[in-house]
């Protein structure tokens, strides 16, 4: 039976999970991910767990900051003046937001905090910072 290497596109299930158990995202119940391994197209822990996996084969593997979404960096985390926002657009904490950088492209950031005079956007992946647990099924080496 061939293991999964460089260059295969797969089919996997997964869920995965922060250091406490809870689940941040799982495709059970919907399409298995297709990605194509070596291509940067998920993160490289999770890449990494998948080679050498058999179809049908299943683990749990963990995967440290530096291989999932690096570290939360401060220089990402921004307080802006609350009358720079919509006047319909209320902020609230935890809420993903798009904005347009002055060279026209659209980052994602949450809203961290707010006060009465300010909004603190961090622009860091939600789970950068965290080390990840992930449950993985291979379900097919296409």
């Amino acid at each position: 039976m061939a293991q999964a290497k460089s260059g295969d596109t797969v089919k996997v299930h997964y869920t995965g999970k922060l250091e406490n158990g809870t689940v941040f995202d799982t495709s059970i119940n919907r399409d298995p991910l297709r990605f194509t391994i070596g291509e940067g197209q998920v993160i490289p822990g999770f890449e990494q767990a998948v080679v050498g996996m058999n179809p049908g084969e299943s683990k749990t593997t963990k995967v440290p900051v530096d291989k999932a979404y690096g570290p939360h960096r401060k220089e990402m985390v921004m307080a802006v003046n609350r009358n720079q926002f919509p006047v319909h657009l209320k902020p609230e904490v935890g809420r993903r937001l798009q904005i347009r950088k002055a060279d026209g492209r659209t980052i994602g950031v949450t809203v961290a905090d707010v006060s009465e005079s300010s909004v603190t956007l961090d622009a860091n992946h939600p789970l950068a910072g965290k080390d990840l647990t992930f449950d993985i099924q291979l379900l097919e080496i296409v």
